[in-house]
């Protein structure tokens, strides 16, 4: 373990089926005014709305709703969050959905009572949060994103045109977050799929990145094999229990601060991939999936063990007679292989960009990288590779 780090994580995990069951018992700890924060139509067809607000209603809550975040949640809706909750003296915010609910609720805690503007003095400027933060709670639908578990909060500001994420400090994690895998068998296959490469991705950043051959690179491997083995089952059968156990696990632990710990991290397709967002509006999961081999085929040379490792050790392939360019070019065949195995996009024309975006998202982009520093230059040749 080359880099010291400082590991605390305070959110409290109730993972299961019998999960929702807790959820009386986190609201006694609050006050009587709640925020209700979801997505469209989602948690109403599986009956999860009417369940919660039953529970709020006998535990005396009083229930404020911010329905229809989308995908890609918005600055504009986490300003009408953030005027609900000081209109209405909010105690805590519940978030019931997928990552980008919870992305929306975490960005109401901290802009609510903020002085000043929140976009420029959070997500652009990164500022040290120094106001009153209202606490967030929520109730899982889809595996993906891990921000059930992190400080951090992806905003799409559609009138700037940038999509501008951020960890924060440890306060802004969820309190608690309710997880039961059952909450996912009813996610449409391109929803499933989308949060599953999330997921690989999320480890692939943290993996991919120097300060190699710790202990975290193991447990990174790990969790990527049981993503693997665990996705191929649910595409079999979506309501394999076990399989979405796994699943929903692995995306919490893909960014919950442990796959990190002593790892410089990369985030570059992930930078890349907010633009592109932020341009075409696309599903988060499969504008990575799009970017990632183009990315890992620019760059592998310059962390070319590392990727004879990730073919090894992540998809079993024999690499003894193979050279070690040859041996890394196969595994990154091999998750090209996986992300067409999920039905995923492979070009950039299936999400909607158009050649003229690609110099436009290639200098908004932030620059940044692993093994290799990525310029403007470097990121216009990914994305041109993969139009």
């Amino acid at each position: 373990m080359k880099l010291d780090f400082t590991f605390y994580n305070p959110t409290r995990i109730y993972f299961g089926k019998s999960a929702l069951d807790y959820l009386p018992k986190e609201l006694a700890n609050y006050g009587s005014h709640i925020l209700l924060v979801y997505g469209r139509n989602a948690i109403k067809q599986i009956g999860l709305y009417d369940q919660i607000l039953q529970i709020l209603k006998d535990s005396g809550k009083t229930v404020v709703e911010l329905p229809g975040i989308k995908s890609n949640p918005t600055y504009t809706q986490m300003m009408e969050g953030a005027r609900l909750v000081r209109e209405n003296h909010v105690d805590l915010i519940l978030a019931v959905g997928g990552g980008s609910v919870i992305d929306c609720a975490k960005g109401i805690s901290i802009s609510a009572y903020c002085q000043g503007d929140p976009w420029e003095r959070y997500w652009m400027n990164f500022e040290e949060v120094d106001n009153r933060i209202v606490p967030v709670g929520c109730v899982l639908t889809m595996a993906g994103t891990a921000s059930e578990m992190n400080g951090g909060s992806v905003i799409t500001n559609e009138e700037k045109m940038i999509k501008g994420g951020r960890t924060y400090p440890a306060n802004v994690n969820p309190q608690f977050s309710i997880l039961n895998p059952e909450y996912t068998f009813s996610v449409p296959k391109k929803q499933m799929v989308s949060g599953i490469f999330d997921i690989m991705s999320h480890l692939m950043e943290q993996y991919f990145t120097g300060d190699d051959d710790n202990t975290t690179d193991y447990i990174i491997e790990g969790v990527m094999e049981s993503l693997i083995h665990s996705t191929r089952a649910a595409l079999q059968n979506p309501q394999d229990y076990e399989a979405r156990s796994n699943i929903m696990w692995c995306a919490t632990m893909g960014l919950n601060q442990i796959t990190g710990l002593s790892k410089a991290q990369d985030w570059e397709v992930h930078m890349i991939e907010h633009q592109l967002g932020a341009y075409t509006d696309c599903p988060h999961g499969e504008g990575l999936a799009v970017l990632s081999v183009p990315y890992y085929q620019y760059i592998y040379k310059d962390g070319l063990d590392k990727f004879v490792r990730f073919a090894r050790k992540v998809w079993g392939i024999e690499v003894e007679h193979m050279s070690k360019e040859e041996a890394a070019l196969a595994g990154i065949d091999a998750l090209g292989g996986f992300i067409r195995e999920l039905g995923l996009p492979t070009s950039l024309r299936e999400l909607g960009a158009t050649e003229e975006m690609l110099p436009r998202i290639a200098q908004s982009a932030v620059k940044g990288g692993g093994y290799r520093q990525m310029g403007e230059e470097d990121i216009l040749k990914v994305l041109q590779a993969c139009f």
